[in-house]
């Protein structure tokens, strides 16, 4: 897989090259694993509704092609898109999920987090009271709070288009999450958002997009 460092891009531009990449590769196009870093916008997915856009406070809302509900990406946050074939690769979609959100979990254990898988709800999320607790999730959620005592610290989203993958996930590392105020994160009101600094974990963008990187390309990787 070929790793590019975006580093800080236009959203549209680079929703554009995506889709242009996907549309225009064949059997033989090498994998591609793009990480980049956004100004301020909300992203809708295919199942959004504008409801759950609370307050855009003057922040772009872009329509999108990507499964799931509306969410943020701001500055401080590692956004990566694998260009996958999942065909070649042999994997499934729900496979595909599995493999993004054990990437996360590994990046997050590396920085002392561990991170929790909730039923129904892709993404990856932490313990409020203790993120580094290794116990798991145990118990059921109350169905009018199924997030009580648990933070967001990882989105997904993707598009399969002829077995090949783009969109793809959200890691919030050293971010002002006041946006995620203005939304229903992922569809659920009153989600809270967190990010690695709200953990106690001080860090740069280049070292967890390093790190994310590496675990993504060893999950994706034949």
């Amino acid at each position: 897989m070929l790793i590019k460092t975006l580093g800080r891009v236009d959203y549209a531009a680079t929703l554009e090259a995506m889709r242009a990449f996907t549309d225009q590769r064949g059997p033989d196009t090498p994998d591609e694993l793009w990480l980049c870093e956004f100004d301020p916008v909300y992203t809708q997915g295919l199942a959004g509704q504008a409801d759950h856009v609370l307050d855009a406070g003057g922040i772009p809302v872009v329509q999108t092609n990507r499964g799931g509900q509306v969410t943020y990406h701001g500055p401080g946050q590692v956004v990566a898109y694998p260009l996958v074939d999942l065909k070649r690769l042999g994997i499934f979609v729900k496979e595909y999920v599995f493999r993004l959100e054990t990437a996360v979990i590994q990046t997050l254990e590396s920085f002392g987090i561990t991170g929790h898988r909730v039923a129904g709800a892709p993404g990856i999320y932490v313990r409020l009271d203790d993120p580094g607790a290794h116990a798991a999730l145990t118990g059921p959620t109350d169905p009018a709070d199924p997030f009580r005592g648990l933070g967001k610290v990882a989105a997904l989203g993707i598009k399969i288009s002829r077995h090949c993958t783009y969109h793809g996930v959200a890691l919030n590392v050293d971010m002002d999450l006041k946006p995620f105020q203005g939304i229903n994160p992922c569809g659920y009101a009153g989600l809270e958002t967190v990010d690695l600094g709200t953990l106690g974990v001080f860090t740069q963008w280049a070292m967890v997009a390093r790190r994310f990187g590496e675990r993504l390309d060893a999950q994706l990787s034949p």
